[in-house]
């Protein structure tokens, strides 16, 4: 709650936790300041940014529609700030960054898609960042994506979360 400033992914269709409804309260209930992954056409580069939605993302119309729905999606169908949108979140930007995952186990450790777009933009975003001002990481998964008997192996490149949130679970 004490965040005014929020990273949230735009869920895939299917396989990981739905966003939509928390980011419909965030913006037209919290009056948070919303920031959402943009990763372009070049996959290769495996370089994401987050941008920050201006005021006209803070409603829905009539027919249920919210600001995303008519974005570009990129490979993996996930809809993204068209690129006329320029304002990138920068260090100390975001206070509170949701993070989706394959999976999370019990020592806060994460296991996303492979590419490694989230650990490289949080190494980028904490660089410039005085400690006290490190963006908060949160992931959240389905019930069955997290391991509470195993455990993910990680890299030094891996950032290990603050929290874990489950749909009924908080770790």
């Amino acid at each position: 709650e004490a965040a005014s400033s929020i990273g949230f992914f735009l869920s895939m269709p299917f396989g990981e936790i739905q966003t939509r409804d928390a980011i419909q309260r965030m913006v037209n209930k919290d009056g948070k300041t919303l920031y959402v992954p943009r990763v372009g056409m070049n996959f290769e580069l495996c370089d994401m940014d987050l941008v920050r939605c201006d005021s006209n993302c803070d409603s829905s119309n009539l027919e249920g529609k919210l600001f995303f729905d008519d974005w570009p999606t990129n490979k993996w169908n996930i809809p993204e700030p068209p690129t006329i949108n320029s304002n990138i979140a920068t260090p100390g930007d975001i206070d509170l960054l949701i993070v989706p995952g394959l999976a999370f186990d019990c020592n806060l450790h994460r296991l996303g898609q492979g590419k490694g777009y989230y650990d490289r933009f949080i190494a980028k975003m904490n660089a410039a960042t005085d400690t006290n001002e490190k963006m908060l990481l949160v992931g959240v998964c389905l019930e069955e994506q997290f391991l509470e008997d195993e455990t993910i192996p990680i890299s030094d490149h891996d950032f290990i979360m603050d929290m874990v949130l489950t749909p009924s679970k908080k770790f």
